[in-house]
């Protein structure tokens, strides 16, 4: 089985910085395009940002210069580090990853259960 666990997210003030992680566990064999995504309430799943096994990076217009994304190849971890927080960038912020699991011959898409962010005024 494969688990993406986030952790992080928080209650914190406009203009504030945050870092979310999301570790990757279990019979994983390769991990390629990992990234991270928001929903906000009454609103569609929207994509934050992505990253590529060899760090190559791809942003919303709404967060380019304020977030950056990493990962930790050796440790199956994707980071985001949100700074200047705004309020619209309340959600509930999702991992997901392209992943190829032991056994298997073909990559399959995971995602995270969720990590809330509330920016308040």
């Amino acid at each position: 089985q494969v688990q993406l666990v986030e952790s992080g997210g928080g209650l914190l003030q406009a203009g504030g910085s945050l870092r979310l992680s999301c570790a990757a566990s279990g019979s994983i064999l390769r991990i390629n395009a990992m990234g991270w995504y928001r929903q906000a309430p009454g609103k569609q799943r929207e994509l934050v940002a992505t990253i590529t096994r060899d760090g190559s990076t791809n942003y919303a217009d709404s967060v380019k210069g304020r977030f950056t994304i990493s990962r930790d190849n050796a440790i199956n971890t994707v980071y985001l580090q949100s700074n200047s927080l705004k309020l619209e960038d309340t959600a509930v912020y999702y991992c997901n990853a392209a992943i190829l699991k032991i056994g298997s011959t073909w990559f399959e898409y995971y995602w995270g259960q969720g990590t809330q962010v509330t920016v308040s005024s």
